[in-house]
């Protein structure tokens, strides 16, 4: 295994740097002021968040994620990790900038993948140039969602359509009135095998029937500088036959195939919190002064950031290695390398930024610094595209299966 940068990932992940430098970091204050000044908007203020799309399309920064050659940077995962880093380090501006912002990330590679000429057409293609935004609408308040073959949503064929009635939440970005498209996923078949029940469709968000019910908060937080997360009932929502995605049934394949490459994302920007964190904490404690010196003299304080720095370079190498296989022997090789990064990210990130927010006392709690809604943010990632403890009982079944094998 050869983790180093190729030619390709060096000149760009410098010219990502630059971009962040000169137009990223500087947008940060008034971002927040923007947000602040509009308390009814669920969307990015576009008066910073266009002119940074443009410079960074200007720049060739645009679709890093996307692999292949259907509008996408064509880079392989492992090219993509060093870059999704350093988006992660400005979580609400960077990954919305170069459009590599989820959920549309994982809904571009879905259409990508199993997505019609025509559903490329009208949803991808509008989804790639950065001109619509959209919404994944999986979880569901009736069931635990961390069993995706437990939606009750159902979608029923009639005819040239299909009629759609459910109820999801905490559907991320749903309530940015810019996301003109959702992928549902429901039952098409209650009695077919439990993984073949399963499938996904395309529903426009003005469709007669799609009922927005609240936007729902994260330990306070409402995240409506991306869009923010609704509550929506599907009521006898019809559409066109022609909008299921791939085939009856397949709606559980291709959430797994969505999933894989979502997770490790994730992680790439948990990375680049981390980092991010473990400065402000460094600065933090060199700026202040308890007991009679600087709070980065005290042993316990030394101890966590010495502490945070070995948790980063562990998870920046298990991201790596997940990375690679993925481009070497595909997602199904890397499952338990995608899985063991999935657990390691978030917990360990959510250690890092409890000490950071320790360390800017009363200041970390506060709307002053970003580490107290990041800590809202990452603790919801280990519920995200599946829970600790889903993940790690596939994972222990895994190797459970692999020595009774050997064995």
């Amino acid at each position: 295994m050869d983790f180093s940068a190729d030619t390709t990932t060096t000149d760009l992940r410098e010219r990502l740097a630059r971009f962040m430098d000169e137009h990223v970091y500087p947008s940060e204050a008034a971002y927040q002021e923007q947000i602040d000044a509009h308390p009814d908007r669920w969307s990015p203020p576009p008066e910073i968040i266009d002119g940074l799309r443009e410079e960074a399309r200007s720049q060739g920064l645009w679709n890093l994620f996307l692999p292949g050659d259907d509008g996408g940077a064509g880079l392989t995962n492992l090219q993509y990790a060093p870059l999704c880093e350093l988006l992660g380090r400005s979580l609400h501006i960077a990954p919305v900038a170069t459009n590599c912002a989820a959920p549309d990330t994982g809904n571009m590679e879905v259409l990508t993948m199993f997505g019609t000429p025509e559903q490329k057409e009208e949803w991808l293609q509008p989804l790639l140039e950065g001109r619509i935004r959209s919404a994944f609408a999986m979880t569901e308040p009736r069931v635990a969602s961390s069993d995706a073959t437990n939606v009750e949503t159902s979608i029923v064929r009639d005819g040239d359509e299909y009629v759609i009635n459910g109820r999801k939440w905490y559907i991320s970005g749903a309530m940015n009135p810019n996301a003109r498209c959702l992928i549902v996923m429901g039952k098409t078949d209650p009695d077919a095998d439990r993984h073949r029940q399963q499938s996904m469709i395309l529903v426009p968000r003005d469709t007669p029937g799609v009922e927005v019910r609240r936007g729902m908060k994260v330990f306070g937080y409402d995240d409506r500088d991306h869009g923010g997360h609704a509550e929506i009932d599907f009521v006898d929502v019809r559409v066109p036959a022609s909008n299921l995605i791939g085939e009856e049934g397949g709606g559980f394949a291709i959430a797994q195939a969505r999933l894989g490459p979502g997770r490790i994302h994730h992680c790439m920007r948990l990375i680049g919190i981390a980092e991010r964190s473990l400065e402000l904490m460094i600065d933090r404690a060199a700026s202040r002064v308890a007991f009679g010196k600087p709070l980065s003299d005290q042993g316990v304080i030394r101890d966590w950031i010495a502490e945070s720095r070995v948790r980063i370079e562990q998870l920046r190498l298990l991201t790596f290695k997940a990375a690679w296989l993925m481009d070497t022997v595909g997602n199904k090789g890397a499952h338990t390398e995608i899985q063991a990064i999935k657990i390691a990210a978030p917990q360990n990130v959510e250690w890092i930024l409890d000490k950071a927010v320790q360390v800017h006392g009363a200041g970390g709690l506060s709307q002053d610094y970003p580490v107290a809604e990041w800590y809202a943010q990452v603790r919801t990632l280990r519920f995200a595209d599946g829970p600790d403890e889903v993940h790690k009982n596939a994972l222990a079944r895994h190797e459970i299966r692999r020595r009774t094998a050997h064995a």
